[in-house]
């Protein structure tokens, strides 16, 4: 890895045992600063458990996590809470969209920015102008997000109203809002037509540049993977089975033989 970039987290030997089950075994992982990288492969692989490891999900059974704060500190991540590792800097989506349909648009966003309010719990009771003051910066906060994905006429419209492609920006947008050093996407693409795959691709290079991301996405558009990351692991039964550039990755016998598939051209698998 290049020297000039910091080392933001790295998970050694983590492995993770569901009633007597090795779900994830021996994964390591070391995560850069600006980085864009995909974790693939076969369905059942242990992806998203990977995920739920990283984001504190799951604690994992062997193993250590460790992560750079915004602050420039290195914590021992492996055991805390999702609550508390979004309060670090590590934020995430899932692959089955979980915003709050019966809210706005624009307070989907705000929940996601409770940790930078300036309130207490009697400014909220009486209304203060502390409180007013506080929900104005909070609504331009959520406009500002909006408007860098187009969205910001949406922002009174319930999240359940919005096409299924808004809903998946909808939930990266929420996830930006937490302001986080690492950006943790498990399936972005899941459901999206090849228009909104295109503009998913652009979408996720531009927030990465924007807001000086790293980026740690699972994916099964090949397409979209190939284009956008610079790297690639692949896992097959909970261990990784080689790691690389996308063109290295292309060519790997093992990976074309547990999940590419010999007719693998590069494109949408």
């Amino acid at each position: 890895m290049s020297e000039n970039k910091e080392l933001l987290l790295r998970a050694k030997d983590i492995s993770i045992v569901f009633g007597g089950l090795r779900a994830v075994s021996d994964f390591n992982l070391e995560l850069y600063q600006g980085e864009l990288i995909g974790l693939i492969g076969p369905n059942g692989a242990g992806k998203t458990t990977v995920f739920n490891m990283l984001s504190g999900v799951y604690k994992p059974t062997e193993g250590t996590i460790t992560f750079v704060d915004s602050k420039g500190n290195l914590q021992v991540t492996s055991g805390k809470s999702p609550a508390q590792l979004n309060g670090i800097g590590i934020a995430r989506t899932f692959q089955n969209i979980r915003l709050f349909g019966n809210l706005t648009v624009a307070e989907n966003i705000k929940i996601a920015l409770h940790q930078t309010r300036k309130v207490n719990p009697i400014d909220v009771l009486f209304r203060t102008k502390k409180f007013r003051k506080d929900e104005e910066v909070m609504q331009e906060r959520s406009k500002i997000l909006l408007e860098l994905f187009h969205m910001e006429g949406k922002m009174n419209e319930l999240a359940k109203n919005l096409p299924y492609g808004e809903q998946r920006k909808l939930e990266i947008c929420r996830a930006l809002a937490s302001n986080p050093k690492l950006l943790l996407l498990d399936e972005p693409a899941a459901g999206m037509n090849e228009q909104e795959t295109h503009e998913l691709m652009e979408m996720i290079s531009f927030i990465r540049e924007k807001f000086n991301l790293t980026v740690l996405l699972i994916e099964h558009d090949m397409k979209l993977v190939m284009g956008i990351c610079e790297r690639l692991l692949v896992l097959n039964y909970g261990r990784v089975i080689a790691e690389g550039l996308p063109a290295e990755i292309q060519a790997n016998e093992e990976v074309i033989k547990a999940y590419l598939g010999s007719g693998y051209t590069g494109g949408k698998k």
